[in-house]
């Protein structure tokens, strides 16, 4: 289920769609290539809202948080400005303290950018790694599986 009008691209089961906006777009008229680490974060916050998990508060009254480990981007052509893009996010791999996810930003059917970020979870004041909650796992595991009452809450 995306909540763009995009059909699904092969393995991915959301997307968010935005439009590039001009303070986005560098003296080449194209998307500034740091703007897309802001998209990534964009959809996985998206995707954990359309899973019903807000973030940060839903992970913080679970004591615990997101830390950024890895992230990793790959450029294949350019955004310009007042492109309609569509952010295609998953998670690719839930760790015992890691959380993998997978993303590719497309023009209609043109693949743009491609990324990965890779968090790790953590208690938010000593900053210590510590295992994925298991209610979240589930919940993940379950949306990505494919199981259509993950989002009615079950």
């Amino acid at each position: 289920m995306t909540d763009s009008a995009r059909p699904p691209r092969d393995g991915f089961r959301f997307a968010h769609r935005l439009r590039v906006r001009w303070p986005e777009v560098d003296m080449q008229q194209v998307v500034f290539f740091g703007h897309y680490y802001a998209y990534f974060d964009l959809g996985m916050t998206e995707y954990l809202r359309h899973l019903g998990m807000a973030y940060p508060d839903g992970l913080l009254d679970a004591e615990t948080d997101l830390f950024m480990a890895h992230s990793e981007c790959d450029y294949r052509a350019s955004a310009l400005y007042d492109d309609e893009l569509d952010i295609w996010t998953r998670v690719g791999r839930v760790g015992r303290s890691s959380l993998h996810f997978e993303f590719e930003i497309c023009r209609d059917d043109t693949l743009l950018v491609s990324g990965r970020l890779v968090y790790v979870f953590a208690n938010p004041q000593t900053r210590q790694s510590r295992a994925v909650p298991e209610a979240f796992r589930a919940r993940v595991e379950a949306f990505e599986s494919g199981r259509a009452d993950v989002l009615q809450g079950g």
